[in-house]
């Protein structure tokens, strides 16, 4: 009798109960803003103090009031003359002041008109001004950026450059961030050889080199993780059960490539039942069917497909928002957009594709000619992923939800 096809879960349900399981991670660490990058703020940054401090001059030019310059040509007296960091004296009617940027506009004056509207006279301090200014003009405000008070960055942001400069613009030189997650990763199978180990001219039938290491490995310290790399464990219960023994003592995540289907050499998912629970292993994607969660005392278990395609895209649709989660990211999921489709799909699948794609010069989508889980090339030609629901097929002209490496990779 044969046995019954297990039933699939789809993606959404996966990942819901995923998180579900992503308890945040204990401990915060206390890091120089020069060394935040990519880390996890812990803490709300308030501000104390509004930024500019001070109105300023947004240009190299001369402050003045806009009074006396009710039309171009008018002449007036500069008389003091101040750069970025000095405090000028306030302006007198009839006067102006020599300004460059980011310099405090003075007491008196209401608006800058940059340089090149205005002519110095020879054998004089006056000025003339070719043009009648607005008040207010090239004059950034007190507290236009940030108010006193403000929270400027939020917990659970991840920070990026962008982020640290505008921490450091309110005087934050330390942040309070979460603690990276340990992470121990290892593949299976005794048919995967290291690069630099076997030269490819004398590699023995059926020997392939051991590509998801070093995309895994990379994935995950973009992430932030701390990545201890346990290397391949041979295809045997034994070993696979005293790898993932040790690894569970010191790890806060134990991720693994290959072994988790049904094979007779695939011995993880029953070395996890031994050693801890198992909670789910397929998901109704493709590629990337089997996928296996579970726990080993307090670690987390992750086991990936040996595809490797099936093994990067489960990554970014699967283990990509646990870590996150795990480290108190707010927003996890990754923005996408209606894109045209320039290519036919006709082949619908009962479950959910993530199609290799490539942006094209006419703002429509190229496909990877061949969408085989083992085709690496497709992940690097490509730029992104169709998301293409279940049992859906593409005809070239549709809209299809496209979502960007650049957003699933950092």
């Amino acid at each position: 009798m044969t046995a019954a096809r297990p039933t699939l879960r789809p993606l959404d349900d996966a990942l819901a109960e995923l998180l579900g399981h992503a308890s945040l991670l204990e401990g915060l660490d206390e890091v120089s803003t020069f060394d935040a990058d990519g880390r996890v703020l812990a803490l709300p940054v308030v501000s104390g103090l509004q930024v500019p401090p001070q109105d300023n001059s947004s240009m190299d030019g001369y402050a003045m009031r806009s009074t006396d310059v009710p039309r171009a040509g008018i002449s007036l007296r500069v008389t003091q003359r101040i750069p970025a960091g000095a405090v000028g004296s306030a302006v007198q009617p009839g006067c102006a002041a020599r300004i460059f940027t980011g310099a405090p506009v003075p007491e008196g004056a209401d608006v800058v008109v940059m340089q090149e509207d205005c002519e110095a006279l020879p054998e004089s301090s006056d000025l003339r001004v070719n043009t009648a200014p607005q008040p207010g003009q090239w004059i950034r405000r007190a507290g236009e950026d940030v108010t006193l008070g403000a929270t400027v960055l939020v917990a659970g942001q991840r920070l990026s450059p962008a982020e640290l400069g505008l921490a450091a613009s309110v005087g934050m030189a330390t942040l309070v961030v979460r603690r990276r997650p340990r992470v121990a990763l290892f593949s299976t199978g005794d048919e995967l050889v290291m690069p630099g180990e076997v030269a490819p001219a004398d590699m023995h039938p059926g020997a392939i080199y051991n590509s998801n290491r070093f995309f895994l490995r990379s994935l995950l310290v973009r992430l932030g993780c701390v990545v201890t790399d346990l290397g391949i464990v041979p295809d045997q219960r034994a070993a696979t059960v005293d790898a993932l023994r040790a690894a569970a003592l010191t790890h806060d995540v134990i991720l693994t490539s290959g072994g988790v289907s049904v094979g007779e050499e695939d011995h993880v998912k029953p070395a996890v039942a031994e050693l801890g629970r198992l909670d789910l292993w397929q998901i109704a994607i493709k590629p990337g069917k089997p996928f296996a969660y579970g726990h080993i005392g307090q670690a987390h278990f992750l086991g990936l497909p040996g595809n490797p395609v099936s093994s990067f895209v489960t990554f970014l649709l699967l283990v990509r928002p646990f870590i996150l989660s795990l480290m108190g990211v707010r927003q996890i999921a990754p923005p996408s957009a209606e894109l045209r489709a320039d290519f036919d799909w006709p082949r619908a699948d009962r479950r959910r594709e993530f199609l290799r794609v490539r942006r094209n010069a006419q703002g429509g989508l190229d496909l990877f000619p061949n969408q085989s889980s083992g085709v690496l090339t497709s992940a690097v030609w490509g730029d992104g992923l169709v998301d293409n629901p279940p049992g859906r097929t593409v005809v070239s002209g549709e809209a299809v939800r496209f979502i960007a490496f650049s957003d699933l990779l950092s």
